[in-house]
């Protein structure tokens, strides 16, 4: 099969790092080639895979030994569970410079140094989704990833986030051949959830690709640096993310999604009874001034 490039978007928080490792790992399972590129100035995307704290990133070390031309690949990309290769992009010390900087050369150098191997079925950028500067779209901007997963749930801010990353793939999208996956909702257990987040899904165009349900399994396997599929394989969760994996793997869904006005989020939102009338100013004006 060809390489099938994939970003997942999705608001801080949402649990998009540990949604992709999850994910990736049962793509592994099932004898893919998959490579992970964190593009997160955490440098969380591959722990789970590593089982580390968090690996060392190329923004880091090119920082200690100079430049970016001075690494290697075997530095900067590591193997870990499911043969599943690991990269972490990283960014500058906070406060100084464009984080976004660091996935651009972070990219760029992965490209160099011939890191997309012919043997891959899938890459994975894990990007930071509720900052629009210019870095994080650059997976989306410059062709790099043709498949966008947005990661979202039944909260206000997350469904604003999925919107405003739907407009950043709109804008690319004519130009090049970027297209949006659909929507996984990570639930938080809000009302009605999973119907909020399909309606939301069809008012953007697109579909929900799969409602991952609540379950503490994950947090006890992330206690210990792991995913699901390989702390307790047998868990219902497990389950869940091997029915992501596969419907991810057969997905041939991809469109230029039609972003919604802020006052059909609102209707969207009071429709559904999660916000009242007197609350609409939340995201409607603050959201714009902000």
């Amino acid at each position: 099969m060809a390489l099938r490039q994939c970003a997942i978007y999705g608001k801080g928080g949402i649990g998009k790092s540990t949604t992709t490792q999850n994910l990736v790992a049962a793509l592994a399972e099932m004898g893919k080639k998959v490579m992970i590129v964190g593009c997160d100035p955490k440098a969380d995307s591959t722990r789970l895979i590593l089982h580390a704290k968090a690996q060392n990133s190329i923004m880091q070390m090119a920082a200690d030994a100079g430049s970016v031309e001075d690494l290697e690949l075997e530095d900067v990309l590591k193997v870990g569970y499911g043969d599943v290769k690991c990269v972490e992009s990283g960014g500058p010390e906070p406060g100084v410079g464009c984080a976004g900087r660091g996935v651009i050369t972070a990219i760029n150098f992965l490209e160099e140094e011939g890191a997309y191997t012919d043997d891959l079925d899938f890459v994975f950028y894990d990007v930071l989704g509720d900052v629009v500067c210019g870095g994080f779209a650059m997976p989306i901007r410059e062709n790099k990833a043709q498949e966008i997963y947005i990661v979202c749930s039944g909260e206000m801010m997350a469904m604003y986030a999925a919107n405003n990353i739907a407009k950043g793939i709109v804008k690319y999208a004519n130009s090049g051949s970027v297209r949006l996956a659909g929507l996984i909702c990570n639930s938080r257990q809000t009302a009605r959830e999973d119907e909020l987040i399909m309606e939301l899904a069809k008012q953007m165009g697109t579909t929900m690709i799969h409602f991952v349900p609540r379950d503490n399994v994950v947090q006890r396997a992330e206690i210990r640096r792991m995913t699901v599929i390989e702390y307790e394989p047998t868990a219902k969760q497990a389950d869940e993310y091997r029915a992501l994996a596969q419907k991810i793997f057969h997905n041939k869904n991809l469109v230029i999604p039609t972003p919604i006005t802020m006052d059909q989020l609102e209707d969207l939102l009071m429709n559904f009874g999660i916000m009242e009338a007197e609350d609409e100013s939340v995201i409607g004006k603050k959201a714009i001034e902000a």
